[in-house]
């Protein structure tokens, strides 16, 4: 399958977790769909659970347990279910939901949200259930999201209704709408610098959308000649894009398409044949592909070059016989760096709760090893959602991931703007009321006269 090199990632391994270090208890929702199930910050991750009124478990990655149902504080406020959800790049305590009630909500996770206890039971506490931040505009149910990668405050999203929205959360305004597809909306993705983005579809073709003008500006007619779900990736900035699914013959495969020329892949590599949909994660800090199907226990991964062969197979990956339900990627600020943990893959499973599988290069070493580190995203924004609505183009701004560096990474950078629900405004209102009819009390025994 695919040619073996030398590199320095050629022997990163993962290791079963214990079961002290899982999240169990939950029972899940059992909306299906093409969404990834979790998602995570550096600090939190969520996943849906079954039951009315679209319920999430938000929870933090320090603080692995039991999940107790009617006793461990969730996030719900939704009419519907939830079909996916999206964490803010650059603010790790804020979560968007996408609901078949046809709205977007954006919520704010407290500082001192610890759902589970650091012995690992349920801790009892209040949920949330308001939003600070409603969208409405789809006409039909949200399937998908996904933030901006370098501007604050933008996110896309797609619909049944077969659009795609971009929205300045911080407005909660519509900037642009996207209506040229055909059928539904299968994977959505942002480039390296966020001026478009890629759209997979059920009528197997991806279209590349000029993010501000909402046009087409280049297309893959069939990306995969099978039924199964289409996924995509942008290879960091390399003009590259990877897109995965199935053959003709319902063989999983992965292609690699030069942006340049999309008449045909430039590389196809055959995988398997089994039936679950291929979800690809891609590190572009170290252009490490681990590639997941829904339904596998085994997690492959690879090296992506760009140039022939393109696949370099690196070491046995992450072997179980437990299926996987869903996975997603925690950012690079959340991992265990001086234990040379180069990525943690959160992975749902039906019977076995979130299983943390934290891939490791070895070394002998206990002091940081930059070769394996480059530069990461820093969770601070590039620009504003207005300079770059404006045309504004810029890459990810990066931070170093040696913690000798953590005081000066964060240094003359703002703070992520804090949103406020209703219920927090109409407190705050009350309490400064009543703040002046004290005052005003004050001045009348006083005999000071003032306007009112």
């Amino acid at each position: 399958m695919f040619k073996i090199r030398t590199s320095k990632y050629r022997h990163v391994f993962c290791d079963a977790p214990k079961q002290e270090f899982t999240h169990t208890g939950f029972r899940l929702s059992t909306v299906t769909g093409d969404q990834q199930y979790i998602k995570a910050s550096s600090k939190y991750f969520a996943v849906a659970l079954f039951g009315g009124g679209g319920a999430v478990y938000v929870g933090r990655h320090d603080r692995p347990g039991r999940f107790v149902p009617g006793h461990t504080p969730t996030l719900h406020g939704h009419s519907g279910a939830i079909l996916d959800f999206e964490w803010n790049p650059f603010d790790d305590s804020m979560l968007a939901t996408a609901s078949e009630d046809t709205t977007i909500k954006l919520w704010n996770i407290p500082e001192d949200w610890e759902p589970i206890a650091a012995n690992g039971q349920s801790k009892g506490g209040s949920d949330i259930e308001e939003s600070i931040v409603d969208l409405v505009g789809h006409a039909k149910k949200v399937n998908l999201m996904r933030f901006h990668p370098t501007a604050a405050n933008v996110l896309a999203s797609c619909s049944s209704d077969y659009t795609v929205k971009l929205w300045d959360i911080e407005t909660s305004q519509e900037l642009s709408t996207f209506d040229e597809m055909q059928d539904l909306c299968q994977d959505i993705v942002w480039d390296y610098k966020g001026d478009n983005y890629a759209t997979a579809c059920k009528d197997k073709s991806v279209r590349f959308v000029d993010a501000r003008s909402a046009k087409v500006t280049n297309m893959i007619k069939v990306a995969h000649d099978g039924v199964k779900g289409v996924k995509v990736c942008y290879m960091g900035d390399s003009g590259k894009i990877l897109t995965s699914g199935h053959s003709r013959a319902t063989g999983r495969e992965v292609k690699i398409w030069d942006l340049k020329s999309l008449d045909k892949p430039v590389h196809v590599e055959k995988i398997d044949t089994a039936s679950g949909a291929l979800m690809p994660m891609y590190d572009s800090d170290t252009d490490v592909i681990y590639l997941c199907g829904k339904g596998d226990g085994n997690i492959r991964t690879c090296e992506f070059e760009d140039k022939e062969p393109y696949f370099h197979k690196l070491n046995d990956g992450f072997r179980s016989t437990v299926p996987l339900k869903g996975v997603c990627m925690v950012p690079k600020r959340g991992l265990d760096i001086m234990k040379c943990e180069t990525a943690r893959l959160l992975k749902v499973t039906n019977e076995q709760g979130v299983q943390p599988l934290s891939f490791t290069v070895p070394r002998k070493s206990d002091a940081f090893q930059p070769d394996i580190f480059p530069d990461t995203a820093s969770g601070v924004p590039a620009h504003t959602a207005q300079e770059w609505w404006g045309g504004s183009s810029k890459a990810p701004v990066t931070m170093s991931l040696n913690p000798r560096d953590k005081s000066t990474n964060g240094a003359g950078r703002p703070k992520p703007q804090k949103f406020q629900s209703v219920a927090s405004l109409s407190s705050d209102m009350k309490k400064l009321q009543a703040r002046v009819r004290y005052l005003e009390g004050k001045l009348d025994a006083a005999g000071i006269s003032y306007d009112k």
